[in-house]
């Protein structure tokens, strides 16, 4: 399919270099293939310094609130933030939008999303919020601390979220994001999977902003070694190589108890991995999934019931995570350009060309 190959915009996605990739992605290999959910973007380029954004998600879409999904959440490494999660932890659920930023605008989404919550849910948020709003470092490329970043452009994301294809690379949150010292940030795909007769979709979306260049494998190829010719990032002293931090959303309409979900969350470690890291000590990796089934379980006043996939039945469903966290962070470097940014930093491509003939050879 056309949007397998490339995003909506014309950018390339990683299939169209040739790499083979197991399993089977939805019809937009996104984690917008998972039934109501719908992402956003604030993308902004302004000036030699600034490049960054946010990233919206809404679970059931815009219009949907009130009603939690089935939660659960895995720290890799502590190196970063996600608001919210002591709740999750708590009970289970969360029954907000997901907002992705920089490091030093994370409190800023977490108002960002208030605002809006307040604006067009405010029986939500006459009760109380705690909001999921998570970040990486954007410094090598953005002007970090320069405040660009404001509720409106929270708002803005949340607005204009859609479902369907969408882009990927530098876009939203994942502007200046670099990942193995390429340029990368914004990255999706998805997987189908069978249970009782039944077609389910496992979405992932990652905001990729780690790794360093030695570590690059692609479909079990050890590539870093052979592109390390242009790296300018290894100048830059004051992040450790391998630093910056990822965080992934892990989704599914397949119906999982809160401890699946944690369970789910804790296999994307395997898909970052097939890429190559190792995890460095200065990232923050955080991951974050849920289901969309059970509606209105979690909302009654007498007895709830869970329908949920048997744990013995759950493997699939791990594969799955496993595949799409590897495609969505290629995708991420493959939809991209070289970038130049704060003080005249520089970020080169993914050398596409050379990474389309190993896999064609």
């Amino acid at each position: 399919m056309g949007s397998h190959l490339q995003t909506p915009g014309g950018k390339p996605r990683a299939r169209s270099l040739g790499i083979p990739f197991r399993g089977t992605p939805g019809e937009w290999n996104a984690i917008t293939d998972v039934p109501g959910i719908e992402v956003g973007y604030t993308t902004l380029i302004e000036g030699p310094n600034v490049r960054t954004g946010v990233t919206a998600i809404h679970p059931r879409g815009r219009n949907d609130y009130g009603d939690p999904v089935a939660a659960g959440f895995h720290c890799q490494n502590g190196n970063g933030e996600m608001t919210g999660v002591s709740w999750i932890s708590e009970s289970g659920t969360f029954a907000g939008p997901v907002a992705i930023t920089n490091t030093h605008a994370v409190g800023i989404a977490h108002a960002g999303i208030v605002a809006w919550a307040v604006r067009d849910h405010p029986a939500l948020a006459d009760t109380w919020l705690l909001p999921v709003a998570a970040e990486t470092w954007d410094g090598y490329l953005n002007d970090i601390n320069g405040h660009h970043v404001q509720e409106r452009h929270v708002i803005n994301a949340l607005d204009t979220a859609v479902s369907g294809p969408i882009e990927e690379g530098s876009v939203g949150g994942g502007t200046g994001m670099n990942c193995y010292h390429f340029k990368a940030g914004s990255g999706t795909a998805s997987r189908r999977v069978g249970h009782a007769k039944t077609d389910y979709t496992v979405g992932v979306f990652v905001q990729a902003n780690f790794g360093n260049r030695d570590e690059l494998t692609i479909a079990g190829v050890r590539l870093g070694d052979e592109f390390k010719d242009d790296d300018p990032m290894l100048a830059y002293r004051l992040a450790p190589p391998g630093a910056g931090s990822v965080i992934a959303i892990v989704a599914t309409d397949a119906p999982l108890l809160p401890h699946q979900c944690a369970a789910m969350a804790r296999r994307v470690t395997s898909g970052l991995a097939r890429t190559g890291t190792s995890g460095s000590h200065y990232s923050g990796d955080l991951f974050l999934a849920f289901s969309t089934a059970n509606e209105n379980a979690f909302m009654q006043t007498r007895y709830g019931r869970l329908q949920f996939v048997p744990w013995s039945q759950l493997d699939p469903f791990f594969e799955a995570v496993v595949q799409a966290t590897e495609e969505a962070v290629l995708n991420s470097l493959t939809a991209n350009e070289d970038m130049t940014g704060r003080d005249g930093h520089r970020t080169p491509a993914l050398p596409r060309e050379k990474i389309a003939g190993v896999f064609n050879r």
